[in-house]
């Protein structure tokens, strides 16, 4: 815009000074010279810290405004005869008038030289402009942003999922892309976690299938035909706001309703995505306050948030008695679950409700039939707290599917969290700049989370004592001495064990620090104690709160062995995304104060379903799932769980 106005001012310069030396010339007006620029969307934030600087809010850079015609493009002519002198009068002028004008010439010949000298130099500071204040003008990503749609309507850039075009941009390692689990196409810096938090975890002990890799391309770019904002999706909101299904949709869709705390939403997000892969369905997430600016968009091109204008608002009636459930529906008799039933006579929608109920989950929905019936329909709500990944294992119809995306069965949540949760770059300023300050130096890594719940009490005391049982039974923690133990000058630097304690509780860090800072250890390596909060409460309805639990959750995954409360989604995530299998520490049996013994060792990566399906399909009766297949067996902190083994 500056330049545009230098070179205005110029060219009415140069032709104002010709207009008054030459004669017998056309007064003419000055030409647009169209417009030049470029908008910047996002605001930037820059968090204080150290290292992972995070930008706060903000969408994807958008282009700068075309050419074309500018103000003043047809300046109107002078008539033919018109007088063109600006000084008026008539005939011949004496000698003083034409030094007069010559003075007039010789001033508007030096503005003009002195305005192109200022055009100049404006155009050679622009390098140091750009250098200076480019860094200013990256836009950061932000799950909770609205979507910036074309201008077409058939495709959107969601946030945080701009799409690199840059000729200029150095590609993209592949440890960064995970062996092709990633995209390539993501501008790096909207969302810096997606290709930098591998970097801080050891390589994943699970090969990636081809065939994972080749599906979740294909879905990509399903989602980014029938995302929000495109034709095929207002087609589909049409339909459903008619009231009835109709057959032969392009596109099908599930929406993703939150349930409980963030442990649990991202495990059953995850189980819903793979749902949405087995059945070709559009995934989309319905984002409470409280969730909003945790994760980067996950599909490049389009995005995975439910608009605000869906036309279902009334989220309270979703819920294990709400008459549009998939269960109440059949006990009602308002549809039937036989193989003839049409597409056409259905409803315009489907509620699943696959939450924790009597430690079980809804009948019906994993057996084959039914998913028969529930495939017909175009759009389907789903709401969950549970990671019913093991139930879909259970399904013989996706049996061979789910074989080639997971030839190694507990890579399933490693691989697909991985994919999924990107931590926005305020979340990931958090999670970099604690890890440089405090745990990147360290020669080993420990996680330890503790988790109380209301259901299980149990005392400060007997809990700090597992804690040091397991500890020593598996040789976790370094053991204390009463002596100084004898150091060798000449040998290498001190071992430093770093232990990274999460708990909504103080205390356990406090006692932990006190006995390694007052005793030395047997082997003489250093103990570091950290714990990044202590919240007292769980607090799911504050989006502070989450951000930090998100953190923790990443942090955690960075260690490398780690110590988990039994029944924890929030330890389940943690050791899931990096592909480690924890040590579990058990809940006493009932009407005992003290676990026996007091941890055990995880056969497996994978998170545990705590509530089984009821199998009873066309037998009516209950079965147990882990004696259907060898890789479905029982958890090792919940015997009546189902987890996924190799």
């Amino acid at each position: 815009m500056h330049v545009n106005i230098y070179i205005s001012y110029l060219t009415f310069s140069n032709r104002k000074a010709e207009e008054v030396e030459g004669e017998s010339r056309t007064k003419v007006g000055v030409t647009g010279v169209g417009r030049w620029g470029r908008s910047i969307d996002a605001d930037p934030a820059v968090a204080s810290g150290g290292r992972g600087e995070a930008g706060g809010g903000g969408g994807d850079r958008g282009g700068g405004g075309g050419g074309g015609a500018g103000d003043g493009d047809e300046a109107d002519a002078e008539p033919a005869g018109a007088d063109r002198s600006r000084c008026g009068g008539g005939g011949g002028g004496g000698g003083g008038e034409e030094a007069e004008e010559e003075k007039k010439r010789a001033a508007w010949r030096w503005a003009a030289r002195r305005e192109m000298a200022m055009v100049v130099a404006f155009l050679l500071s622009l390098p140091l402009l750009v250098y200076l204040l480019g860094g200013r003008w990256s836009g950061s990503s932000a799950v909770a942003t609205s979507l910036a749609s074309r201008r077409d309507g058939d495709e959107a850039i969601g946030a945080g999922g701009s799409i690199n075009t840059s000729s200029t941009t150095s590609p993209i390692s592949e440890d960064k892309l995970l062996d092709g689990l990633l995209s390539p196409v993501f501008d790096e810096q909207s969302c810096m976690s997606r290709y930098r938090s591998s970097l801080y975890r050891k390589p994943s002990p699970f090969p990636l299938s081809p065939y994972l890799t080749k599906r979740l391309r294909t879905y990509e770019a399903y989602h980014k035909r029938c995302g929000p904002n495109t034709r095929r999706y207002r087609r589909a909101i049409k339909q459903l706001k008619s009231g009835r299904n109709i057959r032969e949709m392009e596109c099908k869709y599930v929406v993703w309703y939150p349930c409980n705390g963030l442990g649990n939403r991202m495990l059953t997000l995850a189980s819903t995505f793979l749902y949405a892969l087995l059945t070709n369905r559009v995934l989309l997430t319905y984002v409470t306050k409280e969730s909003q600016n945790l994760f980067c968009e996950p599909f490049p091109g389009s995005s995975w948030l439910l608009p605000s204008d869906f036309p279902i608002q009334d989220t309270y009636n979703f819920r294990k008695d709400a008459p549009q459930s998939y269960v109440n529906m059949l006990r009602n008799k308002v549809i039937d679950n036989s193989v003839n039933v049409s597409a056409e006579s259905l409803p315009a929608y489907i509620y699943l409700h696959l939450e924790q109920f009597r430690l079980r989950l809804e009948n019906n929905i994993f057996c084959e039939d039914d998913q028969l019936t529930l495939g017909k329909f175009n759009w389907m709500i789903l709401k969950s707290d549970s990671y019913f990944v093991p139930a879909l294992f259970l399904m013989p119809s996706y049996e061979e599917e789910l074989r080639r995306l997971f030839p190694v069965k507990e890579s399933v949540f490693h691989h697909l969290g991985r994919y999924l949760f990107h931590p926005t770059n305020p979340v990931w300023g958090i999670i970099s700049r604690y890890y440089e300050a405090y745990l990147a130096k360290a020669d080993e890594k420990l996680g330890l989370q503790i988790r109380i719940f209301p259901e299980a009490p149990m005392s400060f005391e007997d809990m700090y004592d597992q804690i040091l049982a397991c500890s020593r039974k598996e040789k976790l923690l370094p053991e204390i001495s009463t002596t100084e133990p004898f150091v060798n000058s000449t040998s290498n630097k001190t071992k430093v064990k770093a232990i990274l304690i999460t708990s909504l509780y103080p205390g356990y860090y406090e006692k932990l620090k006190s006995m390694y800072y007052v005793n030395p250890t047997a082997t003489g390596e250093v103990v570091a104690m950290y714990q990044p909060s202590h919240e007292e409460l769980q607090h799911t309805e504050a989006q502070n709160h989450n951000q930090k639990a998100l953190a923790e959750m990443y942090l955690l995954s960075y260690c490398d062995n780690v110590v988990m409360s039994a029944w924890s989604t929030f330890g389940y995530v943690a050791h899931g995304l990096a592909g480690l299998k924890p040590w579990i520490l058990l809940r006493p049996r009932w009407m005992q104060k003290k676990a026996d013994p007091a941890c055990v060792r995880s056969m497996s990566v994978e998170p545990c379903l705590h509530s089984p399906p009821n199998l009873d399909c066309k037998a009516k009766k209950d079965v147990d799932a882990a004696t259907l297949v060898p890789y479905v067996r029982h958890c090792e902190d919940v015997s009546f769980g189902l987890k996924l083994f190799s």
